[in-house]
């Protein structure tokens, strides 16, 4: 599965902050700046939404992220997820979605 443009910058980012706690607490303190200044790209949020940067790197900690409530028209299935809704897939799904400010991350695709 190829990845998507936004997927490619979130993971650069992830990728940056991990590497370097500079950018890491950069990061944390002023997101649009941080990675402005990582990739040369100024994201433009809607008008009265904020960027929250959580540092969620402390392995003994299992964190839970309450997304917005989705409505069910606004959330797209990958094709795999389709055949499985179809097909009657008969296994246990344990993948795992992050709905983030660039989409949803299958962290298992």
């Amino acid at each position: 599965m190829e990845l998507t443009q936004k997927q490619k910058l979130y993971t650069e980012i992830v990728q940056k902050a991990w590497e370097d706690a500079t950018f890491k607490n950069e990061l944390k303190a002023n997101p649009l700046d941080a990675i402005e200044k990582l990739t040369g790209i100024r994201l433009n949020i809607p008008e009265g939404k904020t960027i929250v940067v959580q540092d969620q790197t402390d392995e003994s900690t299992f964190y839970i992220n309450i997304p917005a409530e989705q409505k069910m028209e606004d959330i797209e299935l990958s094709e795999e997820q389709l055949e499985m809704a179809a097909g009657g897939y008969n296994g246990f799904w344990t993948g795992v979605i992050y709905y983030t400010t660039f989409g949803a991350v299958d962290i298992n695709a």
